[in-house]
């Protein structure tokens, strides 16, 4: 068995849903029949008996050693805590290869979930040892390292159910909600609207405490000291007990609360002085430690904090005790559990010393020992949720001092006898305000409910109604794609809307294009949902970036297909036929939103069958009115767009829109039966997202198909009384459709320049030669840059091959360069010809046209 590629399908795939890898395994004869590899599958089972019983999955037939590895993967990801579910197996057709698809949740968790997958099918085959255990503690261990914290987490599932798409920025805690325009922010539990100053200011405790002081709230008495004999000097003046902590510290570090004694003074303050090179000394107030979590202007949630602490059972040390308690499996290092393990270091050491213990000392049966002041999580502390017992003016002392540090979520500490009244009366009081508090202890606090803390956060970022998306438009198909694009995102622009466009061409924000080359991926669209300046996205989808990644959106306002045809690439990536081909274009279809829309073309039976998968509506299109989809569409109610004599028709029951074809200069009049359908593709697009008829029509009279708007998509030229069209067409279906729409120019001569992609199969390439040679008088092929794997010379052959027989064409010729052959072409003219230049470097290429005619002129 040979793992020859992994992929990492991010988004909807070919697949599924879910963020799959994608493995292309080669097994050999025997390998692709388990049956035959004597005792393999009992082998397995012994090394890893939750791999459950191999059975065929997405393929009838034999088993294969593929199958055993899918299995292995999804397993042992599984064992290891994450939860996956989905797994496919398909044979290629290519004897012994298969496309082995496994989810996963973390990518790199994924990824050596098939590296120790390998390597337990092989020790299996080889009958060698494999160390479960082992794998499965990698497997764990890095993904707690690499996965949300359950903070971060908390909000990113209280987005998902709100609808609200995310977007994980970094391996750490930065996460993007929403889209373009609409998107917001966090970093764990601080959003992209807490100020940088407030988080300052909450660092430092003493200017916390002055700002406190002056709204009034109750905070404790307290300065900062330069050394341990000012430290005793300042606890002295105030009165003991006292606490000391770093004047910027987080989470409990370098606090130490209590302190009576010189020693323990010392301890504590150089502990603190680890944390930060200011230490501060304060009061200590009486009574337990609250957290208040406050988001905007209400208190969300409020949890009683107990200090490490352990029971005395007579018979175990303190240090057999605390042992007792880390073998809690909700205990672990950081913060991947609700909580934390718990740590005889100095400051525990010193704290036991105070209670005239050690370590080793062994409590009596029922003796409280206490480890550590300070009650937070993070030390090893335990949580009570209070929250419903909170009196309203400890609620609003908690508001007053978020408000007052200018932080829109805020983790107060309180310390009071009791929250159930005021802490003016009991002498409590705010000991700290704490920017991106940690959220553990009111979503699984140690005892008492959970509180939607995530939620709450999520409100305050989005209001209710709003999902953070903007409308988007995936646009998939043959031919025509680019064009569709374009007008479409021109309508939007119209509309009032700041627009981000990918295409072949490149990626479009506003009309400005800030990348080039073919963009039609994943990655460019992902990119145009980042940015902060979209208020809507129009997206080519190529099928390549669905085979290679998946989608770049969960899903879709409207999925455009607008045709297949006799399809385009096939013979890459095994996607040999037609059927599918349609199946991966069907991919947008799948994943349209449930109230979007799919607007398909009723010509074409391919994307008819589409229908069916989409999750929202449906709009057909077609230039024969009269096509039995388009009239069983309308018979039912349902939206349908088609031609109408000099019309383009869009419909719905009685209620109707006529658009004049003159009025739409794409069509040249109604002349061009392609640009018609990518015409019509693009009014239903633009009536599924709801835009105003009248900027419909206003975008379709002023959208120009020049080189400027369009360019390589049926530019037309006057050169020296000759028409000139140049265009991207680069298949069959593409060559025939511009056969077609030539067929309705006259022309005294027609020339056509025509090279082929080297990726493109054989009969492919002849094909698309045997429509231009029955077409043209005179053709002329060049050999491009980039032959795609082909030897030199072999497409130019292949393009010779398919003029043998041409009914029309009486001139060939091949000439070695692009450039070069334009220009031979350009000399050839006279007025009243047409030539046809099928461009491969499409900038370069309208460039070096332009220059040709300015110096004609």
């Amino acid at each position: 068995m040979e793992v020859t590629r992994i992929r990492a399908l991010r988004g909807p795939n070919l697949w599924s849903r879910h963020t799959s890898l994608e493995a292309l395994v080669r097994c050999s004869v025997e390998e692709c029949h388990v049956t035959r590899m004597s005792g393999l599958e009992a082998r397995l089972r012994a090394r890893f008996p939750e791999i459950g019983a191999l059975r065929s999955i997405g393929d009838e037939g034999e088993i294969s050693i593929a199958h055993a590895l899918a299995f292995a993967v999804l397993g042992l990801q599984a064992q290891a805590g994450c939860p996956v579910t989905f797994m496919h197996i398909a044979q290629t057709v290519e004897s012994g290869l298969y496309q082995v698809v496994v989810e996963y949740t973390e990518e790199t968790v994924g990824r050596l979930a098939f590296e120790l997958g390998e390597a337990l099918c092989r020790a299996a085959a080889e009958n060698q040892p494999f160390d479960l255990d082992a794998a499965l503690a990698r497997l764990h261990e890095l993904d707690e390292d690499v996965r949300l914290g359950p903070s971060t987490a908390a909000i990113v599932q209280a987005a998902v159910t709100r609808g609200i798409p995310y977007r994980r920025l970094t391996d750490g805690s930065l996460v993007q909600f929403g889209w373009g325009s609409r998107q917001r922010r966090i970093q764990a539990a601080e959003t992209d609207h807490s100020s940088a100053i407030a988080e300052s200011i909450a660092q430092d405790k003493e200017l916390t405490k002055k700002l406190l002081q002056a709204a009034g709230v109750p905070v404790s008495v307290g300065r900062s000291v330069s050394d341990k004999d000012d430290a005793w000097a300042a606890a002295c003046a105030i009165g003991l007990p006292v606490v000391v902590k770093p004047r910027d510290g987080n989470q409990g570090k370098g606090v130490t609360v209590n302190i009576v004694t010189r020693d323990h003074l010392d301890i504590a303050y150089a502990a603190a002085a680890e944390i930060s090179s200011e230490v501060m000394v304060e009061g200590f107030i009486h009574g337990h430690d609250h957290r208040l979590f406050v988001v905007g202007k209400h208190v969300i949630a409020a949890a009683r904090r107990e200090p490490p602490h352990v029971i005395g059972d007579g018979i175990h040390s303190v240090r057999m005790l605390v042992d007792q308690i880390n073998s809690d499996p909700r205990r672990s290092e950081g913060h991947a559990t609700s909580l934390s393990k718990i740590h005889l270091d100095d400051i525990a050491v010193a704290r036991l010393a105070v209670q005239g213990m050690n370590p080793d000392s062994v409590p009596s049966k029922g003796e409280h020992v206490t480890l550590r002041n300070n009650a937070n999580l993070s030390t090893g502390g335990t949580a009570t949720d209070v929250t419903d017992d909170v009196h309203p003016e400890v609620a609003a002392r908690a508001v007053e001092a978020a408000q007052m540090i200018g932080l829109d979520i805020c983790g107060v500490d309180v310390v009071c006898e009791s929250v159930h009244k005021p802490l003016e009366e009991q002498g409590g009081g705010i000991v700290e305000v704490n920017a991106a508090p940690g959220l553990r202890m009111h979503l699984n606090p140690s005892f008492g409910k959970g509180r939607p803390v995530g939620e709450a956060i999520i409100s305050a970022m989005f209001a209710d109604g709003d999902n953070g998306r903007i409308p988007l438009v995936a646009v998939a198909g043959t031919n025509g794609k680019t064009t569709t694009v374009r007008l479409i995102a021109h309508m939007l622009t119209l509309s009032g809307k700041r627009v981000g466009m990918t295409n072949s061409d490149g990626v479009y924000i506003e009309r400005r294009r800030i990348d080039s080359g073919d963009c039609s991926g994943p990655k460019s669209a992902r990119n145009v949902l980042l940015h902060p300046d979209v208020d809507a996205a129009v997206f080519e989808t190529a099928r390549g970036g669905i085979l290679r990644e998946g989608l770049a959106f969960d899903h879709c306002d409207v999925a455009v297909v607008t045709n297949i045809g006799m399809g385009d690439h096939l013979g890459l990536n095994y996607i040999t036929t037609v059927a599918d081909l349609a199946v991966v274009k069907r991919v947008v279809v799948q994943n349209v939103a449930p109230n979007g829309t799919a607007v398909l073309n009723a010509a074409d039976p391919m994307v008819v069958q589409m229908a069916a998968y989409c999750p929202g509506s449906v709009i057909f299109f077609a230039r024969d009115m009269l096509h039995p989809i388009i009239a069983t569409h309308r018979a039912q109610g349902h939206r349908a767009v088609f031609v109408n004599a000099d019309a383009i028709v869009a419909i719905q029951g009685r209620s109707e829109c006529r658009i004049p074809l003159a009025e739409i200069p794409l069509t040249r009049n109604g002349s061009i039966g392609f640009q018609i359908e990518n015409a019509m593709a693009a009014i239903a697009a633009a009536w599924a997202l709801g835009i105003p008829w009248e900027t419909i029509c206003a975008g379709l009279g002023s959208f120009i198909n020049d080189a400027a708007t369009a360019p390589g998509r049926f530019n037309v030229f006057n050169y020296r009384g000759a028409t000139l069209i140049a265009d991207y067409g680069h298949n069959p279906d593409a060559i025939l459709a511009l056969v077609n729409a030539i067929e309705t120019m006259p022309a005294k001569r027609r020339l056509v320049v025509i090279s082929g992609a080297g990726d493109r199969r054989d009969e492919d390439i002849r094909q698309q030669t045997q429509i231009l040679g029955d077409a043209f008088d005179e053709v002329i092929l060049y050999q491009d840059q980039c032959q795609r794997g082909r030897a030199d010379g072999e497409v130019l052959a292949l393009l010779r091959e398919g003029l043998t027989g041409a009914k029309r064409a009486v001139a060939i010729d091949a000439i070695n360069g692009e450039f070069s052959a334009i220009d031979n072409a350009l000399a050839r003219l006279s007025p009243g010809d047409l030539c046809l230049i099928l461009i491969d470097q499409v900038d370069e290429a309208l460039a070096h046209i332009a220059q040709r005619l300015a110096e004609a002129r």
